[in-house]
């Protein structure tokens, strides 16, 4: 399972960074939204995925009983999923602005606020 899990991750980091390195701005979104859910995934993998019961303690008891699942990496993967879905949200909103005021989504042409180059 790790060894998918593995692969899962590569493929997902392959295909953000080939659409953040194109030049229209939502291809950008999009690869920056991939990145993200390869790096949740990363840290949920990173908890150990084995069969096991919630970590729980009994009454009475100090520890929990038998295998139980890392709790600590699914609160910061869900952690990570509440702040991503914010930035996809400022994101989207800046996109539609930029779109909205330049008419364009390709970052080349999205230069307005730099001073051009003068040619000699």
């Amino acid at each position: 399972m790790e060894t998918l899990t593995a692969l899962i991750i590569g493929v997902l980091v392959a295909a953000s960074v080939y659409l953040m390195l194109a030049r229209n701005f939502m291809r950008f979104l999009f690869g920056l939204i991939l990145l993200s859910n390869a790096a949740n995934l990363t840290i949920f993998a990173s908890g150990r995925m084995t069969p096991g019961a919630p970590a729980l303690v009994p009454y009475g008891e100090d520890t929990p009983l038998g295998v139980v699942g890392n709790a600590l990496p699914q609160a910061l993967v869900l952690t990570a999923i509440v702040i991503g879905f914010g930035l996809l949200a400022f994101t989207l909103a800046l996109a539609f602005e930029a779109y909205r005021r330049l008419r364009t989504m390709d970052s080349d042409k999205m230069r307005y606020a730099e001073p051009k180059e003068e040619r000699e």
